[in-house]
C-alpha cells in the first residue's frame, strides 16, 4: 500500500481553548485484481485518514465543543475528465475538554473498480470552522491488469491481525476484516505490525514458500527476515497475512518486502513503506472508517 503525506507549516490561532496543528491528510491506495473477469481493470482502495489535532473545535453548548473536516477525493483521467469525484463531511466526537493531547483521527473509505490505465488521485481537507486552513495532496495511480504469472497485490498495513469472518463489506477481503494503520505509522505502543495481501494466479493447493523482510531506509541489510508458507485457493485469490514484531527496531523508515518463492525462483513480491517512532503515542488506527 502506498501512503503519502502533506503538510501545511502553517500555525492556527487558538481555537476554543485549544491550539490546533498544522493542517493534515494521509493518503493510502491499495490495488488489488478484479474478480470480476467481465471487467478489465482493478479494484483501488482509497483510504482518507485527516488527524483532528489541527481542526478548529466549535462549541455547542457547555462543556461540548465539535470539529468538522470537509473532504473531497478526486480520480483524474488524462483528459482531465473525473473518473470519481466524492465531497464528505467528516466529524468526530463531541469533546468536553479541547486540550487532550490525543484525539482519534477521522478517516473515509472507498472502493472502486476503473479500467486499465494512467490517473491522478487529488485529495482535499478543510477545516469547516476557519476559512483557508486546508491540506491539498495529489499522487499518480497507474493501473494494468497482471497476466497469467504470479502476482500480489498492494500490501495493506494493518493495525490489529486481520479478522476472520463472513459478513462481506467494504472493510473486508479474502473473508477477513481488515483495520488499516494510517500511513504506515506505528508508533510507541504499537509493537506489533500485521499486513494482508493477495496472491494470484496460483495453482489450487499449490504449496510455495514465503519470506518477509523488513530493512532499514539506506541500510544493505535486513533488519531481520522471517519464513513462511502459503497454499493456493481455488476459485479466488489467496490471501496472505501474518504478523511481525516491531519492538526490538530502532525508530525510523523501512521497507516491509513480501516475496512468493519456489525452493530456486522468486515468483512474486511486493513492498510497502513502514513508520516506527517510539517517543509518541498515538490511536492505533484510524476508525471507524466511513
Amino acid at each position: 500500500m502506498r501512503a503519502l503525506y502533506f503538510l501545511f507549516l502553517i500555525m492556527l490561532p487558538l481555537a476554543s481553548s485549544a491550539l490546533a496543528a498544522q493542517p493534515q491528510l494521509l493518503l493510502d491506495v491499495a490495488r488489488f485484481r478484479n474478480t470480476d473477469t467481465s471487467v478489465k481493470g482493478n479494484v483501488v482502495e482509497l483510504y482518507a485518514t485527516v488527524p483532528t489535532q489541527w481542526l478548529t473545535y466549535m462549541r455547542r453548548a457547555p462543556k461540548m465543543y465539535q470539529a468538522a473536516a470537509v473532504l473531497t477525493l478526486e480520480i483524474i483521467r488524462p483528459d482531465g475528465q473525473a473518473a470519481y469525484q466524492e465531497t464528505i463531511t467528516l466529524k468526530p466526537p463531541v469533546l468536553s475538554d479541547t486540550t487532550a493531547a490525543i484525539k482519534n483521527p477521522l478517516s473515509f473509505q472507498k472502493r472502486l473498480v476503473l479500467p486499465d490505465g494512467t490517473y491522478s488521485i487529488r485529495g482535499l481537507v478543510r477545516d469547516q470552522y476557519r476559512s483557508g486552513q486546508q491540506a491539498l495532496l495529489e499522487l499518480p495511480l497507474v493501473l494494468a491488469s497482471s497476466d497469467t504469472k504470479p502476482a500480489l497485490s498492494d500490501i495493506v498495513l494493518l493495525a490489529k491481525p486481520a479478522a476472520k469472518g463472513t459478513e462481506a463489506s467494504n472493510f473486508s477481503r479474502g473473508g477477513y476484516s481488515l483495520t488499516r494503520t494510517p500511513g504506515g505509522l506505528y508508533t510507541r505502543g504499537a509493537d506489533k505490525l500485521w499486513f494482508y495481501t493477495e496472491l494470484y494466479n496460483v495453482a489450487p493447493d499449490q504449496e510455495l514458500q514465503l519470506r518477509y523482510r523488513l530493512r532499514r531506509a539506506g541500510s544493505k541489510t535486513d533488519a531481520f527476515t522471517l519464513p513462511g508458507t502459503t497454499r493456493g485457493v481455488s476459485g479466488r485469490p489467496t490471501p496472505i497475512t501474518t504478523e511481525l514484531d516491531l519492538s526490538k527496531l530502532p525508530a525510523g523508515d523501512y521497507t516491509l518486502t513480501v516475496e512468493v518463492r519456489t525452493p530456486k525462483l522468486l515468483l512474486a513480491s511486493q513492498t510497502a513503506a513502514v513508520h516506527r517512532i517510539v517517543t509518541d503515542y498515538a490511536p492505533s488506527g484510524a476508525g471507524p472508517a466511513r
